[in-house]
C-alpha cells in the first residue's frame, strides 16, 4: 500500500495564534517592560505581537495604533499610582503628618522605579481636559486632595483651593525625584531629601499666625 503524501505544508500550521487568553492585560505588561527597559521608542504593535506570541495583527483588536497602546500603558499607570497612593494614605492611621510623609514616600518610589512610565503618564498626549486620560490623572491623585483637605479641616495647612497647595505639595517631591532620575544624587540622598522636603512644606503651608 503507498502512502499518499502532501507536497506543500499548509501556511497557518507555523502560523502564531491569535488569541491570548487575555490579551490585552498581557500586551500592557509586556509593553510596560519594554518601556521600563529600552524606552518608548522601542515600542511598536508588531515588535509586541512577537515578543507576547501572538499573530501581528492580533494588538490591533485592543489598539487602534501605536498612539492608543501608549495611552492605554499611561492610563494603566495613572491607576497603578492611584492605588499606591490611596494605600500609603490609609496605612498609616488617621495622623496628618505621617499621613504626608507615607504619601510621599510612595510617590517618589513609584517615580523612581518607573521613571520612565512616569514620563510617558505626563507626556500623553490625551491629557484633554474632557478626555478619559484626564480622568484617571485626577483620580490617581484623589489621595493627595484628600489629604490637603484633611490638613485644611484640623488647621495645619493654609485655606484656599486645595488643588493649589496641593501642586506646591507635588512640586516638592517630583523634583525630589527628578533629581534622583537625572543621576545627580544617591538613594540614600534622595530618602533625606524627601523627608526634608516634607519637613519644610509643613512648616511653610502653616495658617500665618495673626497677632
Amino acid at each position: 500500500m503507498s502512502t499518499t503524501t502532501f507536497p506543500i505544508q499548509l501556511s497557518f500550521v507555523s502560523e502564531r495564534p491569535y488569541h491570548h487568553g487575555n490579551l490585552r492585560s498581557a500586551l500592557l505588561e509586556q509593553a510596560e517592560s519594554i518601556l521600563r527597559d529600552q524606552g518608548a521608542e522601542q515600542l511598536s504593535l508588531r515588535e509586541l505581537a512577537r515578543q507576547v506570541g501572538v499573530s501581528h495583527a492580533a494588538p490591533r483588536r485592543h489598539f487602534q495604533d501605536r498612539q492608543a497602546l501608549l495611552d492605554a500603558i499611561a492610563e494603566n499607570g495613572f491607576a497603578r499610582l492611584g492605588t499606591e497612593l490611596s494605600n500609603a494614605f490609609t496605612s498609616v492611621g488617621d495622623s496628618f503628618a505621617p499621613r504626608v510623609r507615607a504619601l510621599a514616600a510612595a510617590y517618589v518610589r513609584f517615580a523612581t522605579d518607573d521613571a520612565a512610565l512616569l514620563e510617558l503618564m505626563f507626556g500623553a498626549k490625551s491629557l484633554d481636559p474632557d478626555g478619559p486620560m484626564h480622568d484617571a490623572a485626577m483620580a490617581a491623585f484623589d489621595p493627595v486632595f484628600e489629604l490637603i483637605a484633611q490638613g485644611q479641616a484640623e488647621g495645619r495647612l493654609e485655606s484656599g483651593d486645595p488643588e493649589r497647595v496641593g501642586m506646591v505639595l507635588f512640586a516638592s517631591i517630583q523634583g525630589a525625584a527628578a533629581l534622583f532620575t537625572a543621576g545627580m544624587i544617591e538613594r540614600a540622598a534622595l530618602d533625606q531629601l524627601t523627608v526634608d522636603a516634607i519637613t519644610y512644606f509643613l512648616r511653610g503651608a502653616q495658617p500665618a499666625q495673626t497677632s
